[in-house]
């Protein structure tokens, strides 16, 4: 008989990258975490995207990630400001 088979939801890639580019960002100077901060942007809007599938887990570190993003962006400028400034 052909019974269903079932998968175990899996977290996407991007919705990890996002988080961990969001987190680095912070530790980083100015310049490098902005970088980070727009890729965690980036790869949060795109493991938001993934995690509207059934099959990929991920949505909330995603949303996490585009607001730690947008801090790291914040805390970026006020570095580069504070660096220009000294």
């Amino acid at each position: 008989m052909n019974e269903p088979t079932t998968t175990k939801a899996t977290f996407s890639i991007f919705s990890v990258i996002a988080i961990i580019a969001a987190l680095l960002s912070f530790a980083t100077g100015a310049i490098f975490g902005l970088i980070l901060a727009v890729i965690a942007i980036i790869c949060g809007i795109i493991g938001l995207v993934m995690a509207s599938s059934s099959r990929v887990r991920g949505g909330g570190i995603s949303v996490l990630s585009l607001m730690a993003g947008g801090l790291g962006i914040l805390a970026a400028v006020i570095k580069g400001v504070m660096w220009v400034a000294r």
